[in-house]
């Protein structure tokens, strides 16, 4: 079913807006999932803070070509049914979403995605952002890193005070 030039103008103009503050973009192609298993691939993608578009891959290319950062990005890969995966806050995210959905769902396959900087990533890209840790499992390291000392150091002191209030007890007794 055709959709209206107004229908078709506001989905390119949502999909600019979208494009223009994404973090990452990643694109799968879906052929073969059932309604039901969409559904759950979307509520998956909402409690991670990424957004699932299924539109024509000829409206993503004329938003993205409104865009400065993806003017001269290589859009070849757009072909098929292909759903779209796009996180403003989170760069892994999108990529680590459907890389979980696909190893259940067989139906799912990731082709590629776009970096905010405008730069086409491969599949294997894509697959290695997936295997990367989140942005909050990095920041938690990062804390766990640098508490690490400070635990030490008190674990250090406890070891040494419930030494000597043993050696103590002993010479007490």
């Amino acid at each position: 079913m055709a959709i209206s030039k107004d229908k078709k103008n506001t989905l390119v103009a949502d999909l600019t807006e979208l494009l223009s503050s994404a973090k990452s973009t990643v694109f799968a192609k879906y052929q073969g999932l059932t309604v039901a298993e969409l559904q759950e691939l979307r509520k998956a993608a909402r409690e991670a803070g990424v957004k699932i578009k299924v539109v024509k891959n000829r409206l993503v290319k004329v938003a993205m070509g409104q865009i400065a950062v993806y003017k001269d990005t290589d859009t070849t890969g757009l072909t098929g049914q292909l759903l779209y995966a796009i996180s403003d806050d989170d760069e892994v995210a999108p990529a680590k979403v459907l890389a979980e959905f696909a190893k259940k769902h067989d139906a799912l396959s990731l082709i590629g995605g776009f970096s905010d900087l405008g730069k086409t990533l491969s599949q294997d890209e894509v697959k290695s952002l997936a295997a990367m840790p989140s942005k909050n499992e990095l920041i938690a390291q990062v804390v766990a890193q640098l508490l690490s000392p400070a635990t030490d150091s008190i674990s250090g002191l406890a070891g040494g005070l419930s030494g000597i209030i043993s050696g103590l007890e002993a010479h007490a007794n």
